[in-house]
């Protein structure tokens, strides 16, 4: 069974396309560098930080933690956004309670395999939209799209959504990652074309 979800975009405005975005039929590629590799014997989901318990999943184990199938919509920072792609993953909520969250965290920075981070505040990755996908439109979420696993953050900009995700870090005070460090907004609404910081 497929959520859809592509409604969530009444909390930001009234139009599904996002000021100054043009649709898409495709998806296109776009990253800070090329694809890593990974293989499935070495590769680990982390989560580690202000949380009551780290965790360290290997690809079999993360594959085998409850998993929805959502219908969303995908807003690139460059000006396309594409409709209706169907996630499978994890929920957010669903690390933060197998972690326990601490009181204290505030914060959530985003690891990948090759270096990238990105970073949003916690209450906002407290979302049953914001998903680790390891599927899209029923097939194995190919490598150069963020394969074995990549966030998806519907409610903003896709590059706080990391691909080639490895762990996730809750921080008791905000971190910015490797964009938002290099002048891209930390809180990235589409609705409100915060694009840049």
């Amino acid at each position: 069974m497929v959520e859809d979800v592509t409604d969530l975009y009444r909390e930001f405005g009234d139009r599904r396309l996002p000021p100054g975005q043009h649709e898409t039929d495709g998806f296109p590629v776009l990253s800070k560098s090329g694809t890593p590799s990974w293989t499935p014997e070495t590769w680990s989901f982390d989560v580690w930080g202000a949380v009551d318990e780290d965790l360290s999943l290997s690809y079999a184990e993360f594959r085998e933690l409850p998993s929805t199938t959502q219908r969303q919509d995908f807003h690139c920072v460059t000006g396309w956004s594409t409709f209706d792609c169907e996630f499978t993953g994890v929920t957010f909520p669903t690390i933060a309670d197998l972690a326990g969250v601490r009181d204290d965290a505030v914060h959530v920075l985003f690891h990948a395999i090759d270096g990238y981070t990105t970073d949003l505040a916690l209450s906002e990755c407290l979302r049953e939209e914001v998903l680790f996908v390891y599927e899209h439109d029923g097939d194995r979420l190919a490598e150069d799209h963020g394969g074995p696993l990549r966030v998806v953050t519907p409610h903003k900009y896709a590059y706080k959504g990391a691909k080639w995700v490895e762990g996730v870090e809750f921080l008791t005070e905000p971190e910015r990652g490797y964009w938002e460090r290099r002048g891209y907004s930390d809180t990235a609404n589409p609705w409100n074309e915060e694009r840049y910081g």
